[in-house]
């Protein structure tokens, strides 16, 4: 068998065996030669694969075994504590809830084992059964091996955007993924899924939820700069990154702050990170060289990443990689960005279909005043309010209208998300698989109201495209984190009632109380941001070279799931206003994804029997 790590998945990735006897003979095949390998108390292999000592924290009591791998200042003592009053695993609950950070918990008793990642998604597990023996994952591919690639998956894949819960069906037949906020328990040679995480209950006032969001954020970042050196910030000038950038210059660590430029002469990031660095002696502020801007759609050719996934990240990862570059080059060790404070600070408005029952007056005010805000018009508006179906007959009602025009975007505001969509160029094949996995899909919301849903869903999609970030990052050497994606952050923001969060008045009230008298009033002022729309279409003309090789030798088409033809024709028509929106992101997405497979799955990993 080829040697596994030959993928070269840069980053670390780890493999959970069961207690069983049958374990270490599929460890042999599943793990590369050098991997390494912490045991059961049998002896028999519990968590393989590779890691750095900096990611990972072990403690040993008895027949108890317990790992954090990921962002989190649990120490090796108190770790062995946890590990030394264990005696069920139902009680890991706690521990889980009680840390800080970005990390997956790992835990084997008296042979059981429990595996997770986090709420948000943006660490998963991921379990095959191989041998007759289910083992768990922190990446799909890991245990991909021989299996096919499931075209149902790519077609799905192709939806824009993918809904709730369609992007928990991974690439590969026979490989599952656990729901965030589920945790994996295996028991001999058997598996189930346990439930340990669901959104706080909505009942917290701005005024005493300001500090209560200030304290979680502040850990968020503390996690990241505690062990000092040079620590750099994606500096916008948005709320958000200014927010986690002051945060971090609070800490003991040496600050670097990075600014891209726009080619929007309209666009004032620059203007107001430069305010924000101006309250910031010590820390180092570089604005990047407007010709040193890496375009949308660049280098899409040359992407070799090993991801589990299609991402429409791609679009962006060039961006990403040259600042990654240059901050490196100043001895940063991590860099934080500001990502998920757009889905976390604020919230949907569509918890008004809600409050205009329980409040009618208060809701009908505010909605007029978004109407007025968002150029809503007041037919769609109404129907939408007006429309009560549970989230599943919303989403098989959505399985015949994915050739439909998107509508208003109040449909999306107030409704149970942006309806999916396909597009010309995607086959009648790829329709039909994508409306088959719609009618078939399991499709229980994500909170008991419309709104709590469409919070949540935008994180857990959002936390899929940081993922991969996090893994192109930690490969080129610079990791990525973004501490609002958090699970404590969530949680605290989402304790927040909705009123106090989402209101026409005030541009995320719930973050500019968290931080006033850490940022300063006039950088709190800002009621915008940037939209990139430049970058976008700039792309599209300079690299539709790029764009014509790909769909002329595009893989989705071999399958039959895209009209080769179609998607030429228009990278050779990059102004035409059929390509104003990101409609191809996700088509970019998939074909990228599965080019990759060519060259990355040239080493096989487990097979399953």
């Amino acid at each position: 068998m080829p040697d596994q790590g030959s993928r070269g998945h840069g980053g670390s990735h780890f493999v959970v065996f069961p207690d069983h006897e049958a374990a270490p003979a599929v460890a042999r095949r599943t793990c590369a030669p050098g991997s390494r390998t912490l045991r059961h108390a049998s002896g028999r292999p519990w968590l393989a694969g590779r890691w750095s000592d900096g990611e990972i924290t072990v403690a040993t009591a008895g027949d108890v075994r317990l790992a954090v791998i990921g962002w989190c200042p649990v120490g090796a003592a108190a770790l062995q504590r946890a590990a030394s009053t264990l005696r069920d695993p139902a009680r890991l609950d706690e521990l889980a809830l009680g840390l800080p950070g970005s990390f997956h918990l790992v835990a084997s008793l008296g042979g059981r084992c429990r595996v997770q990642g986090t709420a948000s998604g943006l660490r998963l597990v991921f379990h095959r059964r191989i041998d007759g023996v289910v083992v768990a994952s922190d990446r799909a591919d890991v245990l991909a091996g021989d299996a096919p690639v499931d075209e149902q998956s790519l077609a799905v894949r192709l939806l824009f955007p993918t809904p709730h819960p369609l992007l928990d069906k991974t690439m590969w037949r026979g490989v599952e993924c656990v729901p965030p906020g589920s945790a994996l328990v295996l028991d001999g040679a058997g598996a189930r899924l346990r439930r340990w995480w669901r959104a706080p209950e909505p009942v917290r006032g701005l005024a005493e939820s300001a500090p209560v969001v200030r304290e979680a954020l502040a850990a968020a970042v503390d996690v990241r700069t505690r062990a000092g050196g040079t620590v750099a910030c994606d500096l916008s000038g948005g709320l958000d990154s200014t927010s986690i950038t002051f945060l971090a210059a609070r800490s003991d660590a040496r600050v670097v702050a990075s600014t891209w430029p726009s080619l929007d002469p309209l666009d004032e990031d620059v203007a107001w990170a430069r305010r924000a660095a101006g309250h910031l002696p010590a820390v180092e502020h570089v604005v990047w060289p407007r010709d040193r801007i890496p375009l949308v759609y660049e280098n899409l050719l040359g992407i070799d990443d090993p991801m589990d996934e299609p991402t429409i990240g791609v679009m962006d990862r060039q961006r990403l990689l040259e600042d990654l570059k240059g901050l490196a080059e100043k001895g940063c060790r991590v860099r934080l960005t500001g990502i998920g404070g757009d889905h976390v600070a604020w919230c949907s408005e569509a918890h008004f279909h809600s409050l205009l029952r329980r409040r009618p007056l208060f809701a009908i005010r505010q909605l007029r005043a978004f109407r007025a805000l968002f150029h809503w018009p007041l037919g769609p508006m109404v129907r939408t309010l007006a429309d009560s179906r549970s989230y599943r007959a919303w989403l098989t009602g959505q399985a015949d209208r994915l050739r439909a025009d998107r509508g208003p975007t109040v449909v999306g505001a107030l409704g149970w998300g942006t309806p999916p969509r396909l597009f010309d160029w995607v086959t009648p094949e790829a329709h039909a698989l994508a409306r088959d996995a719609l009618l078939a899909a399991d499709a229980e919301p994500l909170g008991p109201t419309r709104g709590e849903h469409a919070d949540l869903e935008p994180i857990l999609s959002c936390a899929r495209i940081i993922r991969q970030w996090e893994q192109m990052s930690a490969r080129a050497g610079l990791p990525v984190q973004s501490p609002f994606l958090d699970d404590r952050v969530i949680e605290a923001c989402f304790s927040v009632r909705p009123e106090d969060r989402v209101t026409p008045w005030r541009y995320k009230p719930v973050l500019t109380e968290a931080m006033r008298g850490i940022v300063p009033d006039d950088c709190l002022a800002r009621t915008n941001k940037a939209q990139a729309a430049l970058e976008a279409s700039a792309g599209l003309r300079r690299h539709r070279g790029d764009l014509v090789e790909l769909w002329e030798s595009s893989r989705l088409a071999d399958l039959g799931l895209v009209d080769r033809r179609r998607l030429t024709e228009l990278a050779l028509r990059p102004d035409t206003p059929e390509l104003r929106s990101a409609i191809l992101y996700s088509t970019i997405g998939c074909e990228v994804w599965l080019r990759g497979q060519d060259t990355n799955r040239g080493a096989t990993h487990a097979t399953a029997r």
